[in-house]
């Protein structure tokens, strides 16, 4: 996330790493036999239904929840100078979840479920303020986040523990860490001490020419968690979709979807969008002022919720292999199946325009291809089909 203001299943995808709208599905999406919840092993933790997949926003006040829940959010994470009693309140009166530190009113509240994870602070992986004129000090160790860990998770092992690191898990050169730029091998270690592992980095309204623009930063960061975790932990990231800090650029809804697929085909399992704004001048919930980025911030989310049953079952490896036309914009898919049909999601990873071939392995007999969201369909050829790619374009592919 932003400096002290952040937060932030294993995908197979063919290509590599690297890069709207929408209408409601055809039909409602129900869950499969194969699908199962990764949030099962806690009682009190995240829904273990089959059709959830968190969708969360970043440090808001929970007078806004009603808002959020709109917008099609389902969980808030962080409290500022939370937990409170009144601000559980406010989010349970909401039908608001939520993640937040374990302090003294969290742990007499641990019978409310609206709680549903704890969390540590957030990005401990970059240098750390030594107080007002006083510079900045090395990172926290991670043996200290595994510490921290054992300790909320001994006071309720009943909820996930979530950590959310900073961008330096998707850019080595990041110097916000100190002492402690380019040494990616800290991240093995900073992921022991959490259930759920996130990181946030904003590509679209990055200051730094190395970063700036290149929206598969945010794919980058989620596949090298899933790495570091082996896949053994839930991956989570965060979202932009404000202006931040830049006072001439935001990312556009076209750009955000594509970061949110991105994201997804890459095996993250819950998104967090950071809505903070401080140019023009600040605005905590900026996501809520802006009428465009909101209507297609709600229309993603809502096709999330309904493609939520497929995502949550496994991943088909080697089903499908996509040739591009042209090779500085390769795509990258997930494919799952689900009841009688098959889903391939699938996103270009750089900017540019490219035409994809995909050929699908045992899919010779499919008639129809419909393309989600986007009012129109495909005819697949002996297993094959091709499909256009504009500029950090995402195609979703349901195949009966």
């Amino acid at each position: 996330m932003e400096k002290n203001v952040f937060i932030g299943c294993l995908v197979v995808f063919a290509g590599v790493f690297c890069g709207p709208g929408g209408t409601q599905l055809s039909e409602v999406v129900t869950a499969s036999p194969e699908a199962a919840s990764p949030y099962l092993k806690w009682a009190n933790g995240p829904s273990q239904d089959v059709g959830f997949f968190p969708i969360a926003v970043w440090l808001q006040n929970p007078s806004k929840a009603r808002q959020y829940k709109e917008a099609g959010f389902n969980t808030y994470v962080g409290l500022w100078r939370g937990p409170t009693a009144e601000q559980l309140a406010t989010l349970k009166k909401a039908g608001m979840k939520v993640i937040c530190h374990q302090n003294a009113v969290g742990l007499r509240h641990a019978d409310d479920a609206t709680i549903v994870g704890w969390m540590h602070g957030d990005e401990p992986d970059n240098a750390q303020s030594l107080g007002k004129g006083k510079g900045y000090g090395p990172p926290i160790q991670p043996e200290k986040i595994i510490e921290d860990y054992e300790r909320i998770r001994k006071n309720d092992p009943t909820r996930p523990v979530l950590l959310n690191l900073g961008q330096g898990v998707a850019w080595d050169g990041w110097h916000g860490r100190g002492v402690r730029t380019n040494h990616p091998e800290d991240y093995p270690e900073y992921v022991k001490g959490c259930d759920i592992a996130s990181f946030d980095i904003y590509p679209a309204v990055h200051s730094k020419p190395q970063v700036a623009g290149n929206l598969w930063y945010v794919a980058r960061g989620v596949e090298r968690l899933v790495k570091w975790t082996q896949g053994e932990k839930v991956v989570w990231n965060c979202i932009e979709c404000t202006r931040i800090h830049n006072p001439t650029t935001k990312a556009t809804p076209k750009q955000v979807r594509c970061e949110v697929w991105m994201s997804i085909i890459h095996g993250s399992m819950g998104l967090i969008y950071f809505v903070h704004e401080w140019e023009p001048r600040f605005n905590e919930s900026a996501l809520l002022s802006d009428a465009e980025m909101l209507s297609a911030v709600t229309t993603i989310n809502e096709q999330i919720r309904e493609l939520a049953p497929v995502l949550t079952n496994p991943t088909e490896e080697g089903r499908v292999s996509v040739a591009v036309d042209n090779q500085n914009v390769p795509v990258a898919t997930m494919v799952k199946r689900h009841g009688h049909a098959t889903y391939v999601f699938a996103v270009a990873m750089r900017k540019g325009t490219t035409e994809a071939t995909f050929k699908m392995r045992d899919m010779r007999g499919a008639t129809r291809i419909e393309v989600l969201g986007e009012d129109r369909r495909l005819s697949p050829e002996d297993g094959v089909f091709k499909d256009r790619f504009d500029e950090w374009d995402v195609h979703l592919y349901r195949i009966e």
